[in-house]
């Protein structure tokens, strides 16, 4: 397990150089940067003062270390990176892995309460919708997965704003923003509505892959074995049936676990939560490169750690299967 472990990584870092490598160049292929953008807004507001633009940006590259070759720049980065320093903003001056560090707290809150949703829903659904398989339930539930998956998240958030505003439930604090750490109560009603849209997306994809999975179960020999020796239901459906059922779900529900913290972009712009999607895409607009870079980072580490969770899960839901390598 030790070697497992260790050889994957390395192989993660890899992936992360890879990563960090081609944010560093997507970040100066696009057009623009913020010196010119910053020199831009200077001449239209006539506060350029009396040297000529192209001076001004010649200077303004020259401060924030962006005029140097790409190969030196690209040097520069991964050397600074392995001083543990990513940078500083270009638009405020703090410290990249500050700001990062403000808005992961928003990012895992969003993300946590849409994963439990979409597993607290997709688990009972798929494993009765697989048990009353062409019953009345099975067809209503899915229905309600056909439902999920068709409506996009940012739809299903534009009406459950408007369902909570027209019947004037509760108040959504979109301005203070606040976390469960600042007041559980009105981050709850802040965080409730995205967290259900992108939690029910997630579990319609779950609960629909677990129906699929868990009826190829129930047709093997050793459950029906099971069922002619009297063994109760329950016991033949949480033993037996979604035990082996689950290691796709998982392998699944790891790329979704992925997706809801890197790809809430949407949700935190609406609602406007300074999570990590919201700070990246300002980041990318305005071409702040050491903020784009740090978070970029950060997500591809979340990610690639959690696959490796995901594949040494795998061991405590099937203790059959052995990782190729392991030394225990």
């Amino acid at each position: 397990m030790t070697a497992y472990v260790v050889r994957r990584l390395l192989l993660n870092l890899v992936v992360i150089w890879l990563v960090a490598s081609f944010v560093f160049f997507a970040m100066r292929v696009l057009p623009g940067d913020f010196a010119a953008q910053q020199v831009s807004n200077a001449f239209f507001a006539g506060s350029g003062g009396s040297t000529t633009p192209e001076a001004q940006l010649q200077e303004a590259r020259k401060r924030l270390g962006t005029d140097a070759p790409i190969p030196v720049q690209y040097g520069r980065f991964f050397a600074d990176i392995l001083r543990g320093d990513f940078g500083k903003s270009y638009q405020t001056g703090e410290p990249a892995i500050a700001i990062t560090r403000d808005a992961l707290p928003y990012s895992l809150q969003l993300g946590i309460m849409s994963l439990l949703i979409g597993v607290v829903a997709a688990l009972p659904m798929g494993l009765i919708s697989a048990i009353r398989q062409d019953s009345l339930t099975d067809d209503g539930l899915r229905a309600v997965s056909i439902l999920g998956l068709a409506a996009p998240s940012f739809f299903t958030a534009t009406l459950g704003t408007l369902a909570v505003l027209r019947w004037n439930l509760w108040e959504i604090d979109v301005v203070s923003h606040p976390g469960v750490w600042d007041n559980p109560l009105a981050s709850l009603k802040l965080f409730i509505i995205p967290a259900l849209a992108g939690g029910l997306a997630s579990g319609a994809v779950l609960m629909r892959l677990l129906r699929s999975q868990l009826l190829d179960v129930l047709r093997q020999d050793y459950v029906r074995t099971a069922w002619a020796k009297g063994l109760s239901e329950r016991v033949i459906v949480v033993r037996h049936v979604l035990r082996n059922g689950l290691l796709p779900v998982v392998t699944v529900g790891g790329f979704l676990v992925g997706s809801l913290f890197s790809g809430n972009v949407i949700l935190e712009q609406m609602f406007n939560i300074p999570g990590m999607g919201q700070r990246l895409l300002q980041a990318i607009v305005i071409r702040d490169v050491p903020v784009a870079q740090t978070m970029t980072l950060v997500i591809a580490t979340g990610l690639v750690m959690i696959n490796l969770a995901v594949d040494l899960t795998y061991t405590l839901i099937d203790p059959r299967i052995t990782l190729k390598g392991a030394s225990s």
